[in-house]
């Protein structure tokens, strides 16, 4: 791998130099023989202890092979589970895919199938419009020619005359149907009814008719018409008279209206009576009864039974959905031709007058009803509940409107006319968040709060979708529940009833629980109904032993309720509902497995949820157990209320959570649930607190995000703080009272707002905060290499990421390491602007110093290591680094810093975190000579920080920043014998530094240190040896010995870089660069050089020579003449890698040191200059101020005694009248 470049190869290169260097040495040594037998025996030691290491060796590198053998096979299982991942996410794409198809398959054949049932009817209309035409055209010529095709006397005299027969006809024309039409027409071709015409014109007046048996009235009508002349005029003046009659009736009959209306259309359309007698009578009736139906519209039925009937014939209608049938599939549907469009215009205006009015009257109901609406969401949202007839009357009212909307639809679709527009109230969404519909409770989408009903999914998923127990149980074996499911069908639809009739009856329970306040009168009542529930459950289980004693039913019945405990999860308790209802479902193991969930042990609050879903499985095969379950438990929290005592509050828990639980199945009705709340609140203290808040805790959420119990809840939780306010409750009573509400209806939460970023740098992000690790190393950095490096924003993002290294994983910190290792081959500036970045955050944060960056700052120090582990960086990064994490904002007189409070300890873990990821290369050379220095400055750190008064017995230096240095130190340094005190530690940083100040050649012992080592303090000689040593570990070749790297302040990269191919274009470019290069030196020789003076800071150890020769001064230029008329200078040489300093004396007769005399006299004239003017400055200032000050007090006017004239103010007597406010005379 590209980017795998561990420190190890680093090692490896040391452990060549070193072996050289010793090779060497060896060489030289190799001529001079051991002075004395204990040289030769320390020889035979040094050969054992190498034997020995090449055996500790040969014991690495087995365990190295076995890890990398391991290491392997761990990413083979990666990659194969990996790969998995991958085929099942395949597999469920594929799938979804699939299903995708399948739903847009199953849309297009709903389309199609939809598009054909549309066809279908408008060609059943197109056929029923024509043979409807065609039979009514056949009959109006028949009944317009009747009166030559009318048989003579003699046909008469054939038929049959006999009274018997006739009268039985004429009864028969009473109660005519459909039926009856072959055999009435039979009796009719039969009989002779010349002479009970009248009776005959009667019946078929008064016969009450449907709408069905219209066709048939009229067809013996015509036959009536084409055999009888006189049959027509007298029908038509029976029909005028009976009109007329109906015109004084109070409540006349609709349904009769609506027939008669429709027959006497029929009869005109037919032929039977003349246009102008029948149209106007038609026209008549109908107007009368749009005259009368203009406010009510009662009667809208009937006019819409018209138009549907005789409409197109009589006024020339074409409904809406004919005239689409007609255009979308070109049916010819049959020409208006009966009767003219001048005799329709009369019928066509008078219908769509009715349509107008009937439209207002609509629009009238619809603002009535949102009114009522509105008013009812008032009294919800302030009482919490509406009355019974309030309630009534609404539902009573909606009917009638949707009733009303019904028909105003039908109208429209009849006459080809607009529904009016309805407009919402958008008031009630204003005045009331988000639109509940109260009245029409589970309509999807209309109410919603922010999360839902349920919690989650799999909660949603645990009480809604229950196992549909009817589709996998015969109906056999629940035969004996239907009657049961009926009359609980009938009992919902009483609903309304049951639930005000319930609420009352606890309304006056709980009212008879407020005014029986003694204990005495209590306990005969709960005794009395404890025993009578006792004696219940104890009289049917008799009944179950007697009915199934000796069965061997009943040991299966009792294994199954011995192992209901064990049913803790969803499809346990799914597979014990369809095994109960398969082989146990009689009426007493019914009621066995009632009394067995009722008394489930108090301790198991976790097998509710699963009994409830239980009881909601069983219940459409079985009602009657959720039934029992909830009357049990209803009488069971009645007994703890009225109890009063204050004791088994388990058991009050575990009933009020199982109420909670099967409300939230929908087993345990809203009401009664809320109303059991609101028992609890009416006296909210001690138990009934726990209760109230363990019923919310339970299904209060899904009370209050239901619809339909949403503002009773509201106005029961509001209720509920409001008790907590007025009522001086106990803490733990407070917090269980906040912690049921918020549960309930938690504060609104702002939702963050997700930053939007280009596709690029989300890929980006994704590549390096997810899909990093490191079996994907190679690929995350063949995908870098891809981006559009030439870009600068894209290369400047991905260098931001790298650097904002706490968004990584910080097990993947090694990850971000090695993959910019592997990176810097191809991108070199990367890797600089990277390192960079990271040591600027890390300085950042000891600035600002701030706890929120804390974790960012730990990410960064372990970035930074690891940097150093992939060879990113040098190891004077990192001590320069360890130093200022020692040093940098620290007070040198050791005064508390707001950089390093004392009570700060989190730069000793950055060390440590520093430390523990690449401490344990410092294992050889000079790079272990200066962690050891290191250390020793740090165990000061530590222990100056614990003398700190700050830390006492009380508050004592917390023992897990002690751990974590003894962990570090002993991973580094085993052997390291650590201080045990900060004068022990202070004596052995003294110690070091005079070691140091011993090898720069010089015993000065005034040379210490302040404080902790900082950047470019007294100790950088120290640290500039060691780096310079360090640098020399890295070259191979021996030539390069005396190269030197002074203060070298740059980070390092060493990457391995691209390697170098000849070409013909370089030797240009260095032929070209050669000529450049030889002209600028050819013009610059004739210029003169210009040797800049530079003052450079005298060496600490020669300051006390020089002062012991009597003209020391701190500046290598700087000297005073002495008696011998000479000035002393040092001069700086360089040996090796050390310095040297020699003292010269020079004359002052010399150039350079009469310049040098000169220079120093003109400074010190200058510096008593600024002196002395400086301080006349000040004393004028002085001067002016105090004139002012004078002045001023000069000029101040003397005080006047105002007291004297002013006379003392009355005061007034306690209650007396303020004169001199009340007549506003300001008196003195």
């Amino acid at each position: 791998m590209p980017a795998e470049r561990k420190r190890s190869v680093n090692m490896d290169e040391k452990d060549v130099s070193s072996f050289s260097n010793k090779e060497k040495e060896k060489d030289r040594d190799g001529e001079r023989r051991p002075a004395s037998a204990r040289e030769k025996a320390k020889d035979e030691a040094k050969m054992s202890g190498k034997k020995d290491g090449s055996k500790e060796e040969k014991r690495k590198r087995l365990e190295e092979e076995k890890k990398k053998k391991e290491e392997k096979e761990r990413k083979k299982k990666e990659e194969e589970k990996q790969k998995a991942e991958e085929e099942r996410k395949k597999k469920e794409e594929e799938e979804k895919r699939q299903q995708e198809e399948q739903e847009k398959k199953l849309q297009e054949e709903e389309a199609k199938r939809q598009r054909e049932e549309e066809k279908e009817e408008g060609h059943q209309l197109h056929q029923e419009a024509w043979e409807r035409h065609q039979c009514r055209k056949e009959l109006r010529s028949k009944n317009q020619n009747a009166q030559e095709a009318r048989p003579e006397e003699a046909f008469f005299s054939r038929l049959d005359s006999s009274l018997k027969k006739n009268t039985a006809f004429v009864k028969k024309l009473r109660t005519l149907t459909e039926q009856q039409r072959d055999a009435l027409s039979n009796d009719f071709a039969s009989l002779n009814l010349s002479k009970y015409i009248g009776e005959a014109v009667s019946s078929v007046v008064e016969a009450k008719l449907k709408i069905s048996d219209v066709g048939c009235a009229v067809h013996l009508c015509s036959l009536f018409h084409q055999r009888y002349a006189d049959f027509a005029p007298l029908l038509l003046q029976a029909w005028k008279k009976h009109f007329e009659a109906r015109k004084e009736d109070k409540a006349p009959n609709v349904s009769k209206l609506r027939t008669d209306l429709r027959f006497i259309a029929e009869l005109t359309i037919v032929g039977l009576f003349t246009d102008k007698e029948g149209l106007s009578l038609i026209y008549e009736q109908l107007k009368n009864i749009i005259a009368t139906d203009r406010e009510t519209h009662t009667h809208v039925s009937v006019v819409i039974s018209f138009c549907k009937h005789c409409g197109d014939d009589v006024a020339g209608l074409v409904p809406r959905k004919v005239k689409l049938a007609a255009e979308k599939f070109g049916l010819a549907f049959p020409p208006s031709e009966i009767i003219s469009s001048e005799k329709q215009q009369p019928f066509q205006n008078l219908l769509r007058e009715y349509f107008t009015s009937l439209t207002k009257h609509l629009k009238k109901d619809h603002r009535e009803l949102q009114n009522t609406e509105r008013q009812n969401r008032r009294i919800l949202h302030s009482k919490g509940e509406l009355s019974e007839d309030r309630h009534k009357q609404y539902e009573e009212f909606a009917t009638s409107y949707q009733k009303l909307l019904a028909n105003t639809q039908s109208l429209a679709d009849l006459l080809d006319e607009n529904m009016p527009e309805l407009p919402q109230d958008k008031t009630v969404q204003e005045e009331h968040g988000p639109g509940i519909d109260i009245f029409t409770p589970g309509k999807p989408g209309e109410y919603d709060l922010e999360g839902g009903i349920w919690e989650d999914e799999d909660a949603r998923n645990f009480y809604e979708n229950l196992v549909d127990l009817k589709a996998f149980v015969p109906a056999i074996l629940f035969k004996d529940n239907e009657k049961s499911g009926q009359s609980k069908d009938k009992e919902e639809a009483r609903e309304g009833k049951d639930v005000a009739s319930t609420a009352e009856e606890l309304e006056l329970e709980l009212e008879a629980l407020d005014i029986t306040e003694e204990p005495l009168e209590l306990e005969g009542p709960d005794e009395a109904e404890n025993e009578e529930l006792a004696k219940k459950l104890l009289d049917d289980k008799q009944e179950d032993e007697e009915a199934s004693t000796g069965s061997h039913l009943k040991l299966i019945v009792d294994a199954f309720i011995q192992q209901l405990p064990n049913c803790v999860n969803r499809d346990l308790i799914d597979k014990a509902a369809m095994d109960f209802c398969m082989n146990m479902n009689t009426k007493s193991n019914r009621r066995k497995l009632v009394r067995a969930l009722f008394t489930v042990p108090r301790q198991r609050l976790d097998l509710l949820p699963f009994y409830s879903r239980l009881v909601a499985t069983l219940h459409p095969c079985m009602s009657d157990v959720a039934e029992d379950l909830c009357s049990m438990l209803k009488g069971d929290f009645r007994f703890h209320i009225r109890k009063k005592d204050q004791i088994n509050i388990e058991t009050k828990n575990k009933t009020v959570r199982f109420i909670g639980e099967l409300a939230k199945f929908k087993m345990f009705s809203k009401t009664d649930t809320l109303h059991c709340l609101k028992m609890l609140l009416s006296d909210f203290t001690h138990h009934h607190i726990e209760m109230a808040c363990t019923l919310l805790e339970t299904c209060g959420r899904f009370l209050f995000r239901s619809p339909d119990s949403h503002l009773r809840t509201s106005v029961l939780l509001e209720q509920m703080m409001r008790k907590k306010q007025a009522q001086h409750l106990d803490a733990r009573y407070v917090t269980m009272v906040e912690n049921a509400y918020y549960y309930c209806n938690p504060p609104p939460v702002e939702k963050t707002v997700k930053k939007k970023r280009p596709p690029l740098q989300e890929y980006i992000r994704k590549l390096l905060y997810k899909d990093l690790s490191k079996v994907t190393t190679e690929k995350v950095l063949r995908q870098m290499r891809k981006l559009p490096w030439q870009d600068a924003e894209v290369k400047g993002y991905l260098i931001c990421c790298m650097v904002n290294i706490w968004n990584v994983k910080y097990n993947s910190i090694h990850c971000v390491a090695n993959l910019l290792a592997g990176l810097v081959a191809y991108q070199e500036d990367v890797g600089i602007h990277v390192v960079d970045g990271v040591l600027e955050d890390i300085r950042l944060g000891m600035e600002v110093n701030q706890p929120k960056f804390n974790q960012r700052r730990i990410s960064s120090a372990k970035f930074l290591g690891e940097l150093y582990n992939y060879r990113m960086v040098e190891s004077a990064v990192i001590f320069r680094t360890l130093f200022s994490f020692i040093s940098f904002g620290i007070n040198q007189d050791g005064s508390p810093s707001s950089l390093d409070p004392p009570e700060h300890l989190f730069r000793i873990r950055l060390v440590c975190t520093l430390l523990d990821t690449c401490g344990q290369y410092f294992d050889r050379g000079s790079s272990k000579r200066k962690l050891d220095c290191f250390l020793i400055y740090f165990q000061r750190y530590i222990w100056w920080k614990k003398s700190l008064d700050v830390w006492t017995k009380d508050h004592p230096f917390p023992i897990d920043i002690d751990y974590m240095i003894s962990d570090t130190l002993e991973l580094l340094r085993p052997k390291m014998r650590f201080s045990c005190s900060l004068e022990e530690a202070t004596k052995q940083v003294a110690d070091l530094e005079r070691e140091v100040l011993v090898k720069l050649g010089t015993t000065d012992t005034t040379f210490t240190l302040a404080c902790f080592p900082q950047e470019g303090s007294e100790n950088e000689e120290e640290e500039r040896e060691e780096e310079e040593e360090e640098n020399t570990d890295y070259l191979t070749d021996s030539n390069k010995e005396n190269e030197t790297d002074e203060e070298n302040n740059e980070v390092t990269i060493r990457g391995g870089g691209l390697k170098h191919v000849a070409c013909a274009e370089d030797e240009d470019f260095i032929q070209a660069l050669d000529k450049m290069m030889l002209e600028n030196l050819q013009q610059r020789s004739g210029e003169t050089v210009k040797v800049h003076q530079l003052d450079v800071a005298i060496p600490l150890q020669l300051k006390s020579q020089l002062k012991k020769g009597g003209s020391g001064q701190p500046c290598i230029s700087e000297g005073d003449a002495d008696i011998s008329e000479t000035m002393q200078f040092v001069m700086l040489t360089r040996k090796g890698n050390k310095q040297q300093y020699k003292i010269l004396n020079v004359p002052l007769s010399s150039h350079l040191a009469a310049n040098h005399f000169n220079q120093q006299q003109a400074e010190q004239e200058e510096r008593m200059r600024m002196k002395k003017l400086t301080l006349d400055i000040n004393e004028r200032q002085e001067q002016e101020d105090y004139q002012e000050m004078m002045q001023s007090l000069a000029q101040r006017p003397a005080q006047a005694n105002t007291n004297r004239e002013r006379r003392p103010r009355y005061q007034h007597p306690k209650g007396a009248p303020n004169a001199d406010l009340i007549f506003k005379t300001g008196g003195r």
